[in-house]
């Protein structure tokens, strides 16, 4: 039961992010409050605030009718404008900075509920107007929920110009490049706090049982609290073989375990993994480098060229590298008897730095502006490095390596060279 509710709760914490949730949940309630208000007309509300509060009924059909008809078509209208303008939107943030910030753009609740608000008071207003009698007299007009259509219609509009502010500022690179930084932060935060000093406790997985993937897909996240409770049931410890994020092929390694257990448990250890065609940095921070590193790349192309965007990507790039320094290559989940259960394997330290410098130094290298900025992102990593271990030094200074040799060779003016050669000596000297 309880890894059922897990279950659910991961299921609906993805489907939060789809861009038609909010509008759908809030579409259903303004259709459900139609109906409640239809109810209560039928129970002689209007009658009742026409003899005790005449203001807040409107007593005249025709009118009635013309103010709810032309609160449908303008709420199309505003609907149809607001789409329009999330579409825009995307494809601005697609061709300008890069397709992998489409997600978090898409999940942005504030636009959800906004178009949310509006579609449910469409819906509101449409039934209403069809719940006008059509030759009754002002005891059988809703009255009532008419000056309630009003209200909502006054809220949208408030909502509308809410919504032009907000797309408007979230269309700036520099708020998206901060919501991916933030994200990210926040993640690799907690799992710097959560790791163990202690390092090589886990045993050899060498002759462990090996399980292979029964499907194809991206391997987002997985369910460690689960298969945790499942390993202390069986005793056995477990290593996840394939890393967040990278596509797993059907019939390839995906965990091992230490002991051998019947198909009912294999089946409830591969119900714990979590496959997806989308990603998203709450699930793993190394598709924040992966953004931050193609927005940089994109804003140095010949058709943008925009170095600017690329030195606040590199300055955003800098604070996550130094909060990486701090993790260790493997991840340990541990159960509530502090023992070691699961075995994560993430990206290391080496490869992400690769990763990162190789895309930036190879559409970088002949700007001695972005060049020495990428120099100062390493030398402040090497500078902050006490957490760090050797490896990750060797590392950083390998890339400095790479970054001055092909700067050294793209760069023609010679006192650029002069300022690369003494920015390189300075930091290795």
């Amino acid at each position: 039961m309880k890894n059922f509710l897990n279950y659910t709760i991961k299921y609906f914490y993805k489907l939060e992010s789809k861009i038609a949730f909010y509008p759908t949940v809030l579409s259903l309630i303004g259709t459900i409050f139609a109906f409640v208000m239809i109810y209560a007309e039928s129970l002689g509300v209007s009658d009742y605030l026409i003899e005790e509060a005449p203001l807040l009924v409107v007593n005249d059909t025709e009118t009635a009718r013309n103010l709810l008809t032309t609160f449908v078509a303008g709420l199309i209208s505003i609907m149809v404008f607001s789409f329009s303008m999330v579409m825009i939107l995307l494809s601005q943030a697609s061709s300008n900075f890069s397709p992998r910030v489409l997600p978090g753009l898409i999940s942005n609740r504030r636009h959800q509920v906004i178009l949310g608000i509006y579609n449910s008071s469409l819906l509101y207003c449409i039934f209403t107007l069809v719940s006008i009698e059509p030759d009754g007299d002002k005891y059988q007009l809703p009255g009532f929920s008419v000056l309630l259509a009003i209200f909502f219609m006054t809220f949208c509009l408030g909502a509308f110009i809410y919504f032009i502010h907000s797309i408007s500022q979230e269309i700036q690179i520099n708020n998206i490049m901060s919501r991916i930084f933030s994200v990210a932060k926040k993640r690799l935060k907690e799992l710097v706090n959560n790791q163990t000093d202690e390092k090589n406790k886990f045993p050899s997985t060498d002759n462990w049982t090996t399980l292979n993937s029964k499907k194809s897909g991206y391997f987002q996240d997985i369910s460690l609290s689960a298969m945790a409770n499942l390993a202390d049931e069986v005793e056995m410890q477990l290593e996840v073989v394939p890393v967040k994020g990278t596509y797993v092929f059907k019939n390839t390694p995906v965990l091992k375990m230490s002991k051998e257990v019947d198909e009912d448990t294999i089946e409830k250890v591969f119900s714990s993994f979590h496959y997806s065609k989308s990603e998203r940095i709450e699930d793993n921070y190394l598709l924040a480098f992966k953004q931050l590193t193609e927005i940089a790349v994109k804003a140095m192309s010949p058709g943008i060229n925009d170095p600017g965007t690329a030195i606040n990507a590199i300055d955003y790039l800098t604070e996550l590298f130094l909060l990486r320094l701090q993790k260790q290559d493997q991840s340990i989940y541990r159960d509530k008897k502090n023992n070691p259960v699961i075995l994560i394997n993430t990206v290391s330290f080496k490869q992400l730095l690769f990763n990162v410098m190789t895309a930036l130094r190879t559409y970088c290298k002949h700007d001695i502006i972005i060049v020495q900025k990428l120099m100062q992102m390493l030398a402040s990593m090497l500078d902050n490095n006490e957490k760090a271990s050797e490896d990750y030094v060797k590392t950083i200074r390998q890339e400095i390596e790479n970054l001055h040799e092909d700067a050294k060779n793209s760069i023609q003016n010679t006192a650029d060279l002069n300022l690369l050669k003494t920015t390189y000596n300075t930091i290795l000297g």
